[in-house]
This record gives C-alpha cells, sequence and structure tokens, in this order.
C-alpha cells in the first residue's frame, strides 16, 4: 500500500535580482533554485542533501513561504501555500515548524527558556499563562530538559541542550512536519549522535514527518527514508536512502558518497574527487550543471539540460548517460 503523501513541489524556482553597480542599468540574477519537483510521505524522514549554496536553505524558507516563489507550487494536504492569504498562512504554520543550525544564534539570550519554548502558544494564543507553563514543562520532559531549568538563561546550557530546546519550541504546536535546517552540525560528533536518535524517537512518538536538510551523508544515512542531491540549485537524484547509498546513479552523487571516509582498511576504495569549482549560480553553464566537473560529460551535456528521469521505482536520476 502507496504512502500518503503530505507534501508535494512541484517545479519551485526562486531567482534572486543583483544589482551590479548603482551606474548599471544592467541586472544579473542569481539562480537560487531551479524547477525542484519532490514529494514527502506522511511519517518519513525526506533528506535534502548538497553543498554550501546548493540552494538548500533557500529551499527550507520558500517551503515555509518565507519567500516568494518565482514559479512552481508547494502544496500541503492539497493546499497550494502560495496562495493562501495571511491569516491562512499563520494557521497552517502551526503544522509547519522549523529547526534552525545555530542552537546559540537561534535563542534570544535575554529570555529564560521557559518563555522561548512557550513563545508559539503564546503568539497564537493557545491556553491559559498556567496552562502554557504546563505545556511547556511537558515539552521540556519530552527533549529531556529538568522541569527546574524553566528560568534558566540559554548561556547557562550546552550546545546539545541548547538545540533540544530548539526542538520543543518547534515541538510546542503540534506540528505535522517539522523541517530541520543543518540540526546538528553545530554540535560535536557525540552529542549528534543523542539529538539524531532523539529526532528518531519523536517522529515514532508524535508521528512526525521530517524535511532534513544537511551536507553530511553519514548523518542523512542514520535518519532519512529518501533523499534528494543538491546541485547548483537543482535535484540531480532522489532515491531512497538504502538504494542511493547501494547504487548511486549520478557522477555527482558517486562523487560524494565516495569521500565519506571508511573505517575498514579492506574496503578502501579510490577517492573520486571532485574537480574544479562549483559554477556561479548567477552564471550557470548551458546543458547540464554538472558538465563542467564530470568525468562522464559528452557533448550532449553541454548543450541539452537533462531531465530528471524515473530509473527504477522511486530513483530519479537527472542524467543523459544513465540507462534504465
Amino acid at each position: 500500500m502507496d504512502k500518503e503523501i503530505i507534501l508535494e513541489v512541484k517545479n519551485l524556482t526562486k531567482y534572486f535580482p543583483i544589482k551590479k553597480s548603482a551606474f548599471s542599468k544592467n541586472k544579473e540574477f542569481l539562480r537560487a533554485v531551479y524547477d525542484l519537483s519532490f514529494s514527502v510521505c506522511k511519517g518519513d524522514t525526506f533528506a535534502i542533501v548538497g553543498e554550501s549554496g546548493c540552494g538548500k536553505t533557500t529551499t527550507r524558507k520558500l517551503l515555509l513561504k518565507l519567500l516568494e516563489a518565482d514559479k512552481g507550487e508547494v502544496i500541503y494536504k492539497g493546499q497550494d501555500i502560495f496562495k493562501l492569504d495571511d491569516n491562512s498562512m499563520r494557521k497552517l504554520r502551526t503544522k509547519l515548524q522549523v529547526v534552525f543550525q545555530d542552537p546559540y544564534a537561534s535563542l534570544d539570550p535575554k529570555w529564560r527558556i521557559g518563555k522561548i519554548i512557550g513563545e508559539p502558544l503564546a503568539i497564537h494564543g493557545v491556553g491559559t499563562s498556567n496552562r502554557r507553563r504546563k505545556r511547556v514543562e511537558e515539552l521540556m520532559a519530552l527533549v529531556g530538559l529538568r522541569p527546574e531549568y524553566y528560568d534558566r538563561y540559554p548561556h547557562e546550557f550546552s550546545g546539545g541542550q541548547r538545540q533540544r530546546i530548539g526542538i520543543a519550541r518547534a515541538l510546542a504546536l503540534n506540528p505535522e512536519i517539522i523541517i530541520a535546517d543543518e540540526p546538528v552540525s553545530a554540535l560535536d560528533v557525540s552529542i549528534q549522535a543523542q539529538v539524531l536518535n532523539m529526532f528518531k524517537k519523536l517522529q515514532q512518538q508524535l508521528e512526525l514527518t521530517y524535511i532534513f536538510i544537511s551536507h553530511d551523508l553519514s548523518v542523512v544515512k542514520h535518519i532519512s527514508d529518501r533523499v534528494a542531491v543538491m546541485y547548483l540549485g537543482q535535484i540531480v537524484e532522489i532515491a531512497e536512502t538504502s538504494l542511493l547509498f547501494d547504487n548511486p546513479l549520478h557522477p555527482y552523487t558517486k562523487a560524494l558518497l565516495s569521500s565519506i571516509p571508511v573505517p575498514d582498511p579492506s574496503k578502501k576504495e579510490e577517492l573520486k574527487l571532485l574537480e574544479g569549482e562549483v559554477p556561479s549560480p548567477v552564471n550557470p553553464p548551458p546543458g547540464c550543471c554538472f558538465h563542467t566537473r564530470c568525468v562522464m560529460a559528452g557533448g550532449i551535456c553541454k548543450t541539452e539540460e537533462p531531465k530528471l528521469v524515473e530509473i527504477e521505482k522511486g530513483h530519479q536520476v537527472r542524467c543523459h548517460f544513465t540507462k534504465d
């Protein structure tokens, strides 16, 4: 039986205008996100992975309607969020919450953590002050924080504890989808494992759906059900996690996976290093966006843009030389 699709993204595109100089009449545009299409199933973790600058964070802002798209749709339970008015979008945001990358910068240092976690409840007028305090204490227990921490300030906590505070705040309004933008990249490796395990436990306990944004493939492998690989604003491959790691088809995905350190010397493989730099998103190359760094590139790659094609069920690739 197929899973229920809770979020569907169709042809999402975003350009940012760049003014060359005060005296220039011509504008240039930075292509941040280009023709993104994917779906997220209820209860799953859908990961978006790629190098810095590939468009992951812009995608997160578009999914939350913090940016207006130039083209495309973001459909949540049958509703295109870009067509909602401000009041409808405000209500919808209770169901779409975010956990940020930096647990230091995302918490107001002047606020006690009880107020930080309870802020979404206050903004949306949920319950009395006493009921909100009880809810905050429940959330603190849920993420492994003691109730006596309620009146402490963020500087009194470790990085891992601060991220737990951010997660508790995201859970306050009983969301259905949490978008986690590099949520463990600022943490020590040992703490990363604890936070990732907590994410998985909360998902099972609260029936949450995650969109997990990361540059770290080892983290993605541990937590995700499906993975989309982004390069220069485009998705170049989508597959179930096990399939992507066992049988990557796009040259970029292969290069990323080959760069993951392998602790077993007997399984050491030749490192497929990526040559050259990522092209400028202001002036992306014609044809395939990856052809300037691809060892497989042929003439067609320089002139014709490949489409994202399904090679096998659930496995889509954007490459001229991938055969089914």
